[in-house]
């Protein structure tokens, strides 16, 4: 699987609410009530990762959830990461 060009990100992102492109990954923070409202999501978004084998970067803080994708094989952003970001956003 080969890096989408800037040009399919951007198409991607044009569907994608919220999600943003940092350093190179695809990027979106949640908001949560409460911490383990948080947690439950971090949890959530492990285990539809383990079933693509296909891994996010989870930054849990008070209420708040970033995920980071990129795929680090490839060097950058792929449709993998598209669609995994797509899964993620169904949780919530």
């Amino acid at each position: 699987m080969s890096q989408l060009t800037p040009d399919e990100i951007q198409a991607h992102l044009s569907q994608m609410h919220g999600w943003t492109v940092q350093d190179n990954e695809l990027v979106k923070s949640y908001d949560f009530k409460s911490y383990p409202d948080g947690l439950i999501f971090a949890m959530a978004c492990g285990r539809l990762a383990e079933k693509r084998d296909h891994h996010p970067d989870l930054l849990v803080g008070w209420r708040k959830v970033r995920v980071s994708l990129s795929t680090h094989s490839e060097g950058g952003i792929t449709q993998k990461d598209v669609d995994l970001a797509k899964e993620i956003d169904g949780l919530v």
